[in-house]
C-alpha cells in the first residue's frame, strides 16, 4: 500500500480515538478500560504472530517493541481498573466480624 494512504489512515485514526475517548463520561471508564485492556491482548497475539515470521529485520524489532507496550497496557490498565473498583466497595468499620 502506498506510504501516504497508510499515513492518512493512521493520522485519521488518532484524531478519530482523540475525539471519542474526549466524549466518554467518568462512569463509563472502567468498563472502557477493560475493552482496551482486551484489544491490548489481541494486539500482543498479533505482534507475537509477527515475531514468527522468516524476514528477522525491521518487523522483529517492531513485533518487539508492540510486546512490550501491549505488555504495559494490559498490567497498567487492569491495575488501574482494580483500583478503580476498590472505590466502590464498602469500608470494614473495624470491630466484630
Amino acid at each position: 500500500m502506498d506510504a501516504v494512504f497508510l499515513t492518512f489512515v493512521f493520522v485519521l485514526a488518532i484524531f478519530l480515538g482523540f475525539e471519542l475517548i474526549s466524549k466518554v463520561p467518568s462512569i463509563l471508564h472502567t468498563p472502557l478500560m477493560s475493552g482496551s485492556n482486551a484489544i491490548s491482548g489481541i494486539t500482543m497475539i498479533g505482534a507475537i504472530a509477527s515475531l514468527r515470521i522468516e524476514n528477522y529485520g525491521f518487523a522483529a524489532f517492531l513485533g518487539t517493541l508492540a510486546v512490550i507496550f501491549a505488555t504495559i497496557n494490559v498490567v497498567g490498565g487492569y491495575a488501574v481498573t482494580n483500583r478503580m473498583l476498590e472505590m466502590f466497595k464498602k469500608k470494614d468499620e473495624g470491630g466484630a466480624k
